[in-house]
């Protein structure tokens, strides 16, 4: 793996804005009075699997990229159920990340580790004043749903259900374990494709940002480590280009294009996938080039 040199800006941070993110921390610890069960520990791990694949095929690859078609049912379905993520609006996450794809690591990307470090890029960004203003300007083909824009203001309607749903049906533990840990262990592990995947892994496409290729990022975040493919084309429901890089928001999102849920997922061009199956060639033949080299010098 490689590494890219960090350079640091200062920001500004809200202590106000940070209470609530931080009372959900301190939440998990309400096991140790609750007691942990472990239906509750399953209902958390099930809500953690389910949230991530929400945010990654829905506000990802769909309301950020829209990189499949669905109805308006189930847009706003696919909205309702990821914003139980707790990561705000579905409207704010994409105006926000279409931002980053603009300006990724450049001035005016709000969390790159590159320029920022890896606290801001991974939660210090989101408590910089003005962090939860949605950017009206970017998505001008969802504010046009009124439903749409109705979620993204109560933003936290879906999250009170969930977490209500989760106390009346496991008590404390089902809220505390199930719900806040859950919870947490999301933020953090969708967080690093913000703090780690431009800093730490493989560059196969040369790209204008430091975007890499992270296979154990990829595991953690259900295809989303990909980074560096889906810098080069943000495009395609698919972020693993190739049969050896597991995509499983990928395959997921194929089900539900089975049960006519979605349609028309946009594959990464055959152009695309030449051109890194003869970078990789390349990088081999180079590499191979390399240790035939280091071998002559030792043998003189």
């Amino acid at each position: 793996m490689t590494t890219s040199t960090q350079t640091t800006r200062r920001h500004e941070y809200s202590l106000v804005g940070a209470i609530p993110f931080a009372l959900a921390h301190l939440a998990v610890l309400g096991v140790f009075w609750s007691g942990f069960t472990w239906p509750a520990f399953w209902l958390g791990v099930g809500l953690l699997a389910f949230r991530m694949f929400a945010i990654t095929g829905f506000y990802h690859r769909y309301f950020s990229h829209r990189s499949f078609k669905t109805s308006r049912f189930m847009q706003f379905v696919m909205a309702f159920l990821t914003q139980t993520s707790v990561q705000r609006g579905a409207l704010w996450w994409a105006a926000h990340h279409r931002v980053h794809h603009k300006k990724s690591d450049q001035p005016g990307d709000v969390h790159s580790p590159v320029l920022d470090g890896f606290w801001h890029s991974h939660v210090g960004w989101l408590f910089v004043p003005g962090a939860g203003e949605t950017r009206w300007e970017e998505i001008p083909d969802l504010a046009r749903y009124p439903e749409l824009r109705w979620l993204n203001k109560y933003w936290l309607v879906p999250p009170f259900f969930l977490a209500l749903g989760c106390f009346l049906w496991m008590g404390w533990p089902g809220l505390f374990l199930g719900f806040f840990a859950s919870t947490v262990a999301l933020w953090h592990s969708a967080f690093t494709i913000n703090s780690v995947s431009h800093v730490i892994g493989r560059r196969r496409f040369k790209t204008t940002d430091q975007s890499r290729n992270n296979w154990l990022l990829a595991i953690l975040t259900f295809g989303e480590g990909w980074h560096n493919n889906h810098h080069y084309y943000p495009g395609s429901a698919r972020q693993g280009f190739y049969w050896w890089e597991y995509d499983l928001t990928y395959y997921l999102l194929k089900v539900m294009s089975w049960f006519g849920l979605i349609w028309d997922l946009r594959p990464p061009p055959a152009r695309v996938r030449e051109r890194g199956r003869l970078l990789r060639m390349r990088r081999r033949q180079a590499k191979r080039r390399l240790r035939q080299i280091r071998r002559r010098a030792t043998a003189a």
